[in-house]
């Protein structure tokens, strides 16, 4: 019952944020792209939520917990916060003074790459049921080599990836897209910081490193 209350309080509290980002500068709840992304960005975290707590709670309570213990971290979570808030509202803005206007069909088709990225997400949380928001060894953790693991070490960055960039697209517009590409070397940051907690704390991992070469996109990076 905690659970479900805190899972329903989390949602319900992001969806309202989401909504005073975005309408607010915006001046109108005319702004079609704004709603178009919280659709497909509530609507199946809704449903993922409502699945991990009948099926698996554990990873439920993991994914809600966003309290990290590494200062790295905590400033990396910061400087993204900070990113996304520019993001929004500026994306509202966009809408309101109609600085630059992208075409309808590239909102759609960001929308279509988002849902994609959301499929990859659902994929990685499968896979991996140590996966939490926060960096850390869990008790008996173990390394997970196969499936999307084996091709990069972090198939969960990469659907942020996809997810953070096709935000400002679903929303119109190109300034936020400049500014959410910050995700990149705070990403990397992120990343570079797991790995050494990582190979420190969880049995395996150097070896892993060793056979997956890649860490978010194969061949590139």
């Amino acid at each position: 019952m905690n659970l479900r209350r805190e899972a329903l309080t989390k949602f319900l509290s992001g969806l309202v944020l989401m909504g005073v980002l975005l309408f607010l500068p915006a001046g109108s709840f005319a702004y079609w792209q704004g709603w178009l992304l919280i659709g497909i960005l509530f609507v199946p975290m809704f449903f993922a939520g409502l699945v991990m707590l009948k099926r698996n709670p554990e990873l439920l309570q993991k994914r809600l917990r966003d309290r990290e213990e590494q200062n790295e971290q905590k400033a990396v979570i910061f400087m993204s916060g900070l990113m996304f808030l520019a993001a929004f509202i500026v994306a509202g803005l966009n809408f309101r003074f109609q600085w630059i206007v992208m075409p309808s069909w590239i909102c759609v088709a960001a929308a279509v790459l988002f849902l994609l990225g959301y499929l990859l997400y659902a994929e990685v949380l499968r896979e991996n049921v140590w996966l939490s928001r926060t960096v850390e060894v869990q008790e008996n953790q173990k390394v997970i080599d196969t499936g999307l693991y084996g091709i990069v070490r972090h198939p969960m960055y990469l659907s942020t990836l996809i997810l953070f960039l096709s935000m400002p697209l679903v929303l119109g517009s190109v300034i936020s897209f400049v500014i959410t590409l910050l995700y990149i070397p705070l990403i990397a940051r992120r990343i570079r910081n797991e790995e050494q907690v990582l190979e420190a704390g969880l049995q395996g991992y150097t070896q892993y490193k060793k056979k997956v070469k890649y860490k978010v996109i194969p061949f590139v990076w």
